[in-house]
């Protein structure tokens, strides 16, 4: 099997406005892809791209819009992106919640559709549509990142770990039929990031702060960050991991090991 290096691969980041997907798609243009962002916002994605040629002088980014919690929109960008890119080699997806963790009787019955929604549908969407170019073209490579909550029971994170285990489930079943094929599909599996959107929001709520704060004292390595998770992407993403397909790794400073 033939793998292409990183800096001939065509790379798509779902996510990629902040966060470990900016953090990603800026280790990928370092060392050559091309690399094309998506995301909701037309003006993030702008400055997306700005501040990554900032890091990365030349670097060969765009920005294509997406909400890919609908699934023709997933469809959408994932033909304008393989038309961009000629082929798409690599797909990340880094979407995630919205709301803090809570309770489960605190969430509202009509809340919970919402919530299982909006972080399951958008990587199992673009896996979805980017799947048969990858298959036809015998080689891919997908990085999903999810949760430590999909392994993991804890609570406050009835819907995060309902919608992680999903995803854990989806990706490792479509890993075992596309093997075949050549298109590997591998997880992060992380819980606290330092420095992410995420962090803010978990921080800026009592009872989800309480307990991130007792998470993060079990982080004995330190508290995982971006650069942490974007260079184990990468990795999985690269030759050197040809033969790692339907594994979740966790990189998380030690606070669990599932």
């Amino acid at each position: 099997m033939s793998l292409k290096p990183i800096s001939e691969c065509g790379v798509v980041v779902l996510g990629g406005t902040a966060g470990v997907g900016w953090e990603t798609a800026a280790q990928f243009a370092e060392q050559g892809a091309r690399v094309l962002i998506l995301g909701r916002n037309d003006e993030r994605g702008a400055a997306a791209c700005a501040k990554l040629l900032e890091r990365v002088p030349g670097a060969d980014v765009g920005f294509v819009r997406v909400d890919a919690t609908i699934a023709t929109e997933a469809v959408r960008a994932e033909a304008e992106c393989r038309q961009r890119l000629v082929a798409i080699d690599v797909l990340v997806c880094t979407t995630g919640p919205s709301a803090p963790p809570r309770l489960m009787h605190n969430i509202p019955i009509d809340d919970l559709q919402q919530r299982i929604e909006e972080i399951m549908l958008p990587p199992l969407h673009m896996v979805h549509a980017t799947l048969p170019g990858m298959r036809a073209q015998r080689a891919g490579a997908i990085v999903v990142v999810a949760s430590d909550a999909g392994k993991i029971p804890t609570p406050g994170e009835t819907m995060v770990g309902s919608a992680m285990g999903a995803i854990l489930t989806y990706c490792k079943t479509a890993a075992l039929e596309c093997k075949r094929e050549n298109v590997r599909i591998n997880l992060l599996t992380p819980s606290l990031i330092a420095g992410t959107p995420g962090a803010q929001l978990i921080f800026n709520e009592p009872f989800s702060a309480k307990m991130f704060e007792k998470a993060s004292a079990m982080a004995h390595l330190g508290v995982a960050d971006c650069a942490d998770q974007a260079s184990m992407i990468v990795y999985l993403a690269s030759p050197a991991a040809r033969r790692m397909t339907g594994q979740a790794i966790s990189i998380n400073g030690g606070i669990s090991v599932a």
